[in-house]
């Protein structure tokens, strides 16, 4: 009994809400209602309530949220501009990897120095005596097979070099290309500033001599021809001999 009341009190709500807001149809069905937009209660102060469920708490959690993550922001971009010291120590949850990368590249390099730099192979017999004249022909043969230069010298030169880099020491080699091409124009523009001042500062300069010169003015008040006369003419033969 009491569900069909409120269901015929529903009817009636809607209906009447249908009559007091007309709804123009824009090529929608002619039961289309259109929804009216949400406004905010004005009379209330503050978000939320203990029926509503304390929504003005959550409010200022999320605002101090923001105000943290906006100050961790700001440090980021500072830690960021300052110049970051390299150092060997590699990041601790990339350690692995950089450290394997490592070893497979000293693996590489031992097997092409090893391609490289045959080994030499040892008398068998150390104790036994030497022939003279076997002494002479290998010596002769040593100065007539001697290794040309290039090889001696790739040789001597310091395995290290050949060594390949991992990919954290190329990001670095990176990094501070990229530091000393940005220090460079910072500099050239630096240079360029001051250039620019002194310039402006000679200009002014010139321009105040000139107007010190031209308000000069004669007893009775009237403009000084002759200084400005003058002034031309030292203007015009500046101008020769800049030409000349």
């Amino acid at each position: 009994m009491m569900a069909s009341v409120i269901d015929v009190k529903n009817e009636k709500r809607k209906a009447h809400f249908q009559k007091t807001h007309p709804v123009k149809s824009h090529g929608h069905s002619p039961g289309f209602i259109k929804k009216r937009k949400w406004v905010a209660d004005k009379s209330k102060v503050f978000e939320g309530s203990v029926r509503e469920g304390q929504g003005f708490a959550f409010r200022r959690k999320q605002k101090v949220q923001y105000e943290y993550k906006k100050l961790l922001r700001k440090e980021r971009k500072l830690e960021s501009q300052r110049e970051v010291q390299y150092s060997e120590s590699y990041p601790d949850h990339l350690k692995h990897l950089y450290l394997a990368e490592e070893e497979a590249l000293q693996k590489e390099a031992k097997e092409r120095k090893k391609k490289l730099i045959p080994e030499q192979t040892l008398p068998e017999d150390e104790g036994s005596v030497v022939d003279p004249s076997t002494v002479n022909i290998s010596a002769s043969d040593s100065f007539s097979d001697r290794t040309p230069p290039e090889e001696s010298k790739r040789n001597s030169l310091n395995p290290k070099k050949f060594k390949k880099k991992t990919s954290y020491q190329k990001t670095k080699e990176e990094y501070e290309m990229i530091q000393a091409k940005r220090a460079k124009k910072r500099a050239e523009a630096e240079k360029n500033k001051q250039q620019r001042e002194e310039a402006l500062r000679i200009y002014r300069q010139k321009k105040i001599q000139t107007y010190q010169i031209l308000r000069k003015k004669t007893k009775k008040g009237q403009p000084n021809l002759n200084l400005q006369m003058d002034y031309l003419l030292q203007k015009i033969q500046d101008n020769v001999k800049d030409s000349k």
